[in-house]
């Protein structure tokens, strides 16, 4: 599934393209996805300029002058930038023809994704309103995460993987961070210390920073808006790694299944 480095990589790659750019054309191919494609989509769209391409943790927003477009990739879903003879191919289900020349294109093999239209301010959606803040922000902080942590009789890995708790940490990046920060991901979120949250907050904005700079994680079917994989998989200290030596102290990792996600750690390093 692409996670929140996925899916600003792929709002970094399509911006230059699309920003201050009309839609003149909107075609939906197959709308049934997670929730059916508004049959109006086109009308809405169509001969409007492109004002902004924003995320809301995993979800991409349009900004128009008279209203936003929503998108999620879902499990298997990218948008992609292609000239407009490219054919299309089996599974692009959506297409907008830019006045640049070229096509915005969203392939989903899945169908779990989501493209819909809002009216109003895209924050007060369903979908959107009760996220938990951005882990790049100033908000998101170890003072927060600690507060919040006090009632939580939970994993701490279920904890920041929690999306009303903080936003696009998913199961890739938590592994990772807790890796980072020694904290062993089945320790109980209420029984870590502010110091200890202090470090954890700091490696989930390394290791997100990280993965967006060197174009997100390439597993299964992601790729970038201009087609190009991710390269941050080659980086992955445990993630992937179970039974294999730790990188700092040779134990072998462990790899244990949490709320039926892949958990890997370092019995050694992690306490």
């Amino acid at each position: 599934m692409p996670e929140l480095p996925e899916v600003e990589t792929t709002r970094r790659g399509i911006v230059p393209h699309v920003i201050g750019r009309n839609i003149d054309q909107c075609r939906i191919h197959n709308p049934r996805l997670r929730y059916l494609v508004p049959a109006d989509l086109p009308g809405c769209i169509q001969g409007q300029e492109v004002r902004e391409v924003l995320r809301r943790g995993k979800y991409l927003l349009f900004r128009f002058d008279r209203g936003s477009m929503m998108v999620h990739l879902g499990m298997s879903g990218s948008l992609r930038l292609v000239p407009r003879d490219t054919p299309r191919e089996k599974h692009d289900h959506i297409e907008w023809l830019m006045s640049s020349g070229v096509v915005l294109r969203y392939r989903d093999p899945r169908r779990f994704g989501l493209v819909t239209w809002i009216e109003g301010n895209p924050l007060d959606h369903p979908l959107l309103r009760l996220l938990g803040p951005e882990p790049l922000e100033p908000d998101f902080t170890h003072v927060y995460l600690h507060g919040l942590a006090r009632a939580r009789k939970t994993p701490v890995k279920n904890f920041v993987m929690n999306s009303r708790v903080v936003v696009g940490v998913g199961n890739i990046y938590a592994n990772e961070a807790l890796f980072m920060a020694g904290i062993r991901p089945l320790r109980m979120a209420n029984r870590i210390s502010l110091a200890s949250y202090g470090v954890l907050v700091d490696c989930i904005k390394t290791v997100l920073a990280s993965a967006i700079a060197q174009g997100g994680t390439t597993l299964r079917d992601f790729v970038g808006g201009d087609g190009q994989p991710g390269y941050f998989a080659q980086t992955l200290a445990v993630y992937g790694r179970g039974g294999k030596p730790c990188l700092r102290c040779r134990t072998l990792l462990k790899e244990v299944r949490l709320q039926q996600r892949t958990t890997v750690y370092c019995p050694q390093c992690q306490k």
